[in-house]
């Protein structure tokens, strides 16, 4: 059965007929997570919320609740145990008004005393944290902007259209999962989500590639048709690929730590996601666009290339002919 199911283009699941399926659920979670979004909001690390981190550790089992009551006197106090055998914590706090971070970090280390190993400190301020809030968010427009602009110029535009919609989709319900289970969203995550777009378009390209291929290939055959094609015929790389990339990322996020759980979450969610999306709606949605008509009708007919010219004129803009070559 596993060797029927990796084996190359060994497929012939009716994706199509089962599209509904895919956008109700696909509209339910994104609906679900906005909510959790609007309602909960996120929880945010130090990096943007600013304060201090504390990470200590100890050779015997640390006793939180003893731990918390000794603290108790800090501003917005968070202590969680970090560690499988319960010998790693981590300590956030605020400073007073007037006090600096670097003053609450001693206080932590007097009250704590010796007994303890300071692994980690951080302390960011208000102001760099608001600022880090306005990059993060800056950097993520201008990647999803970028990818927009290469999927216009690889393919024609209604691909671009599918594929953002697919991105949109993989990383609203990423940040809604972290919105829903209140997880740490700090810089790492950021950067998850950011290499997380990269990888949920070129899944998506794959396939799209493919299908474009069909689409001249098969002239005669109907769009429901060619798109099935296409997704079966790439469905064992997509499996593959997933699997062995999820199996890399658990194992980073169970023996990465803490430093790295946030990124190793966001990607080990939203490859499962985006594998999901990429099937189930960066695909059906071509149907919607009459792509036959946009591929076989703008598409560089290759047969008048031999008059050299360096662009063509497609829907009123100029166009490199290299990316359609």
């Amino acid at each position: 059965m596993l060797k029927k199911l990796f084996r190359k283009r060994d497929y012939n699941f009716n994706f199509m007929k089962i599209r509904k399926i895919g956008f109700t659920i696909s509209m339910a979670l994104v609906i679900a997570s906005i909510a959790s979004f609007c309602i909960k909001g996120l929880n945010y690390g130090i990096d943007f919320q600013g304060g201090i981190l504390v990470e200590v550790s100890s050779e015997k089992t640390v006793d939180i609740a003893k731990v918390r009551q000794s603290l108790d006197g800090l501003k917005d106090l968070s202590i969680q145990s970090a560690g499988l055998d319960g010998q790693l914590l981590l300590i956030q706090a605020q400073p007073e008004k007037g006090e600096t971070g670097t003053q609450v970090v001693e206080k932590i280390k007097s009250i704590l005393g010796s007994g303890y190993i300071y692994e980690r400190v951080e302390v960011i301020g208000p102001t760099i944290g608001e600022e880090l809030k306005q990059n993060s968010l800056l950097a993520s427009v201008l990647a999803l902007i970028a990818i927009a602009i290469y999927i216009w110029f690889r393919f024609e535009w209604p691909f671009a259209i599918g594929c953002l919609i697919s991105l949109a989709f993989t990383l609203i319900v990423v940040v809604g999962l972290f919105s829903t289970f209140n997880w740490e969203f700090d810089m790492v995550v950021v950067a998850g989500i950011l290499s997380l777009a990269g990888y949920a378009c070129n899944d998506t390209i794959v396939t799209y590639d493919r299908v474009r291929e069909n689409l001249k290939k098969h002239r005669t055959k109907s769009t429901d048709e060619i798109l099935n094609q296409g997704i079966n015929e790439t469905l064992s790389r997509t499996i593959l690929t997933g699997i062995s990339t999820l199996v890399m990322i658990f194992v980073l996020l169970v023996m990465g730590g803490t430093t790295l759980r946030g990124f190793s979450l966001s990607l080990f969610i939203g490859i499962l996601f985006g594998t999901f999306a990429s099937i189930f709606v960066a695909v059906p949605l071509l149907r919607y666009f009459n792509i036959k008509h946009w591929v076989m009708t703008l598409w560089l007919d290759l047969n008048q290339v031999k008059n050299k010219k360096t662009y063509r004129k497609k829907s009123g803009v100029l166009t490199p002919l290299f990316f359609y070559n």
